[in-house]
């Protein structure tokens, strides 16, 4: 885990929740509707792609990934299952690989950690 993700104030909490809606989830379509809180992002397969891809590209953390399943809690895991760190895509990719393999149809939502560096 980076040391500078860690113990964000207030302020850089809603930096990195409109960074991750005005260049990660940007142009993609948020699935919640209403099952979660507003704030959880959830998306198709195809856009959770997409979400990895730019993920990687800015070097912020998964520290987890929950699919759900006809708007129902299916599972989750955490890059510490993967004994890594929770910026590492090999963890995040491989998950989300393995998730598409047992179900189809799933919606994917995951927690992110934004590097207080990006958010300068």
């Amino acid at each position: 885990m980076n040391p500078e993700s860690i113990n964000y104030t207030e302020e850089e909490e809603l930096q990195a929740q409109k960074f991750l809606e005005t260049h990660i989830y940007n142009g993609l379509k948020n699935l919640n509707t209403g099952f979660d809180a507003e704030y959880i992002y959830y998306f198709s397969e195809a856009d959770f792609e997409i979400i990895l891809d730019r993920v990687e590209e800015n070097n912020i953390s998964i520290f987890g990934i929950e699919p759900w399943l006809d708007s129902a809690y299916y599972d989750v895991t955490t890059y510490e299952d993967y004994n890594t760190a929770a910026n590492d895509p090999k963890w995040y990719r491989k998950a989300f690989t393995e998730f598409k393999s047992r179900e189809k149809n799933l919606i994917y939502a995951a927690s992110y950690r934004v590097p207080k560096s990006v958010l300068k």
